[in-house]
């Protein structure tokens, strides 16, 4: 274990390290009890679940009238949320380290279900959580304060990147950051003496001192780096938290996913959609061609644009005709999240999809749903006030008219009878 101060030699941190080896050092559950308040008002449960391609977490996440809270319902016996600690009447008070006791039911589905394949959850005992609002206590007092690891993006100038990184001789995965004032690394939010935990989306921890350099001296501008301070670090170690970059602050990076509202003109939307490359090898879907003065241009839309989602929905993981699909869904209007073209490269640079951080408090809502998630998630919820962000079944045209190259243009009006762009 990494220590507070300076650099650890290969005694202490072999005399600190202590942990069951049949659950690995990143043990996903631990009861917290602490003084403060009556007797079980703080018990937490930290639980880390990730699964498999055809696996599912195994619960349903509700909103009741008479239960405050976001409560976990129909935990099934012997899968994945049963065995990583998750009960029935659980409340959720973070997902991937954001707080959300306080958060529209939408947005916290929204949280949970692009995650994609794991999910960090805070989770405090249903009898537990009812104690403290009958006291008026906030659950919020009771999360031990403690800041979470940060992604930063480091693009290099003249001088270098601005940081170097020392290692205690002969321990793997153990590097501090020497950042330099005022230097690229400490402007893209890199706090001085903290740990680096991922270089590009690889995790360091079994990596030598001269692996990381050689890393480094073939990586090209810019870094994607997960850092995280030595006091937080201990914070997360001592309860068993496996630290992921779905947990990262993204606060300081310089991208951002966008959200477009448009009403479809006389002429259309104006834009391209067309399937492409992204850098990590994968097929994405990109806006192209962004005519002047219509709608598309109008919500913001940028040439080069990587779509991610279609009206609260992610399309990441649609094809590029259910992505049409998706788009064509509604006569009027459309809603798309978008991420520009640099945003893109960097998450794809890192291995996350943007939408994982994304927040969107003016997300629609008031639509009636009862649905399943995707084939990704088989967490479920049942509401009559919120939106649901659930991948739907897709809906094929057979009159729409694709371009040679197999893109399509939202820019024109089609005047074939029942279709409509």
């Amino acid at each position: 274990m990494k220590q507070k101060q300076g650099l650890p030699d290969t005694t202490e941190l072999t005399l600190k390290f202590e942990f069951n080896p049949k659950d690995g050092i990143d043990n996903p559950v631990l009861s917290l009890a602490e003084d403060s308040g009556p007797e079980g008002l703080s018990q937490l449960r930290f639980c880390f679940l990730k699964k498999e391609d055809e696996e599912s977490f195994g619960f349903w996440l509700r909103q009741e009238v008479g239960n405050s809270g976001h409560l976990i319902r129909q935990v099934k016996p012997g899968s994945l949320a049963h065995r990583k600690g998750l009960r029935e009447g659980d409340r959720i008070l973070e997902v991937n380290g954001v707080y959300v006791d306080d958060m529209e039911h939408f947005r916290v589905v929204w949280k949970i279900q692009s995650s994609g394949k794991q999910v960090s959850l805070t989770v405090l005992d249903g009898n537990a959580y009812s104690l403290a609002k009958a006291l008026d206590r906030n659950p919020a007092q009771f999360l031990p304060p403690y800041n979470r690891p940060r992604l930063c993006c480091v693009a290099k100038d003249q001088n270098g990147f601005g940081f170097s990184v020392s290692a205690p001789e002969g321990v793997k995965g153990t590097f501090r950051m020497s950042v330099l004032r005022n230097g690229p690394a400490d402007k893209a939010g890199v706090p001085d003496g903290s740990w680096l935990l991922e270089l590009n989306g690889m995790s360091v921890k079994n990596w030598t001192y001269a692996g990381l350099n050689k890393k480094l001296k073939q990586s090209s501008s810019p870094l994607g780096l997960l850092v995280i301070e030595a006091e937080s670090e201990d914070f997360y170690q001592q309860r068993n938290i496996k630290i992921t970059a779905a947990l990262a602050d993204t606060s300081w990076l310089p991208f951002e996913v966008r959200k477009l509202p448009m009403v479809r003109g006389p002429s259309g939307y104006g834009f391209l959609l067309k399937e492409e490359r992204c850098s990590s090898g994968k097929k994405g879907q990109f806006l192209r061609e962004v005519d002047a003065g219509l709608p598309a241009e109008k919500a913001g839309m940028r040439d080069g644009d990587r779509l991610l989602g279609v009206n609260g929905e992610s399309t990441e993981d649609l094809d590029h005709h259910g992505t049409v699909s998706k788009i064509r869904a509604d006569r009027k209007q459309v809603t798309l999240l978008v991420i520009d073209a640099e945003g893109s490269k960097f998450y794809d640079l890192v291995g996350l999809s943007p939408l994982v951080f994304y927040d969107d408090q003016d997300a629609l809502t008031g639509s009636t749903a009862t649905c399943t998630s995707s084939s990704s998630s088989t967490l479920q919820e049942n509401s009559t006030s919120t939106f649901i962000p659930c991948h739907l079944d897709m809906d094929h045209h057979q009159n729409a008219r694709p371009s040679r190259d197999g893109s399509w243009d939202f820019s024109k009006e089609v005047t074939m009878s029942s279709v409509e762009v």
